[in-house]
């Protein structure tokens, strides 16, 4: 039962934060879509 404990809490943090972070990142990843599509339509 010790062994897994240790491995949540050493493995399941990473894992939380990467996913939080790969979320706010596609955000703005999705913004940065959307800028780069309308880029022409702005240089005409």
């Amino acid at each position: 039962m010790e062994t897994w404990i240790s491995f949540v809490t050493e493995i399941g943090f990473p894992v939380v934060v990467t996913f939080y972070l790969l979320h706010r990142i596609e955000d703005k990843l999705n913004t940065l879509i959307e800028s780069i599509h309308a880029l022409p339509e702005k240089m005409k």
